[in-house]
This record gives structure tokens, sequence and C-alpha cells, in this order.
């Protein structure tokens, strides 16, 4: 199935886009998703421990489904003043 992948601040600057649309397996979690951008992209693998995540703009936690068509958002902790 095909989701929609959002990246904010770093995580966007390392992957080098906002936005990726991806196949997952069917019954797929966010943990899933996530463990497919690591394997793409090593350097996601810091930002894991201190991210949060969202399912169609909603919080989420790793472990929840995705559906087809599913926009999956990756947000690591930001700073600033």
């Amino acid at each position: 199935m095909r989701v929609t992948i959002r990246l904010f601040a770093r995580l966007r600057d390392l992957a080098g886009a906002a936005e990726l649309v991806r196949e997952v397996p069917d019954h797929a979690t966010v943990q899933t998703v996530w463990n497919a951008l690591k394997s793409e992209m090593p350097s996601l693998v810091e930002y894991e421990r201190t991210m949060s995540v969202a399912v169609n703009a909603e919080y989420s936690r790793m472990g929840a489904a995705v559906h087809e068509g599913d926009e999956v958002a990756f947000l690591p902790p930001v700073s600033g003043g």
C-alpha cells in the first residue's frame, strides 16, 4: 500500500525532501514506515528516540497502524526562542 511521509526540520534536511511517497506492506505500522526510512537513510537514526510522530495530522505512537493513503509525519524536537 502507498503512504505519504512528511518530514520536518532536521529530518527534512537529511532526507533532502519534505514529502516522500513509499510503498509499505499491508498491516504496516508507523514503526514499519520508520524502519524502511532508516534503511534508506541511516542518518535519520539519531532522531529515533526523541521525535514525535503523527498519522493523518493526529499525534500517534510507533505501533499505530497505517492504511492506504495515510500521511505519516515524523517531527524531531525543535529548539529556539
